[in-house]
């Protein structure tokens, strides 16, 4: 199915395919296991100048969200057009911050799970002792826990603390992704979980056992890992390679 077939009238054909992909990046979230029940966000910016952005309904799973189940909100996390929905004010705290402050990130996506919360609350935070970990590490920011998010005055500083990174681990929280499309932020947000699994399984060994790679290999990885041909291949390979999935497992985002 094409996913320009179900855009509603008055609606916009690039509002349309931005919904489909931040649809289908929820529904990927919670078959991946990373879902927090009805918890935590993903959002992207609506092309235009008015600032309105996409986020979850707050009834909704995951794997239950569909395109045209998107909460269109402006930056006081008001609703832009009639919804039946709510939306979660922590979630609008977090994403509104980043998506004012950084026109590169049009997606944020933001997760609780057991790894990255984990790795969050650790003093060494994401060691780069994996390949992944490297991948990640370097683009790597933190912001210190204020409890849960719901004064806009921890935007300031949380969007400071962010700087020009695409990744963040919120301490004693979760961890944070931004990108250019959905499809970006996503494989970002992956390398990041996936390094955080590896390094809660790793430290079952001991911190003492661990091999540390050779001295300079995490800068290789660093300049292997960086620039257009990794968002390329984010958009054109596994993006569509993940649609193609979750067809297979969970189909109907598109309506």
């Amino acid at each position: 199915m094409s996913d320009i077939e179900n855009i509603p009238d008055g609606m916009s054909a690039a509002e349309w395919r931005l919904r489909v992909d931040l649809a289908a990046a929820f529904r990927l979230v919670a078959l991946y296991g990373w879902d927090d029940l009805i918890f935590t966000h993903l959002s992207v910016r609506v092309p235009g100048p008015d600032h309105h952005f996409l986020i979850n309904p707050y009834n909704l799973m995951f794997e239950e969200i569909t395109a045209s189940s998107l909460v269109k909100i402006d930056v006081e996390g008001r609703a832009v057009d009639p919804t039946p929905h709510m939306v979660n004010p922590a979630g609008f705290t977090i994403h509104s911050a980043i998506h004012m402050a950084r026109e590169d990130a049009q997606a944020v996506i933001h997760l609780h799970t057991p790894h990255g919360q984990a790795v969050s609350a650790m003093r060494d935070g994401l060691l780069p002792y994996t390949q992944t970990a490297m991948i990640a590490h370097h683009d790597l920011a933190f912001h210190e826990y204020e409890g849960i998010a719901t004064d806009l005055a921890e935007r300031a500083r949380l969007v400071a603390d962010l700087g020009g990174h695409n990744l963040m681990l919120l301490r004693n929280h979760g961890t944070l992704a931004v990108g250019a499309s959905i499809a970006i932020a996503f494989l970002r947000i992956y390398f990041l979980e996936r390094a955080c699994e590896a390094q809660v399984h790793m430290l079952a060994a001991g911190r003492d056992n661990l091999y540390p790679p050779p001295a300079g290999v995490a800068d290789k990885v660093r300049q292997q890992s960086s620039g257009p041909m990794v968002d390329m291949a984010a958009e054109r390979l596994a993006w569509p390679a993940l649609l193609r999935r979750l067809d297979r497992a969970n189909p109907g985002f598109r309506c």
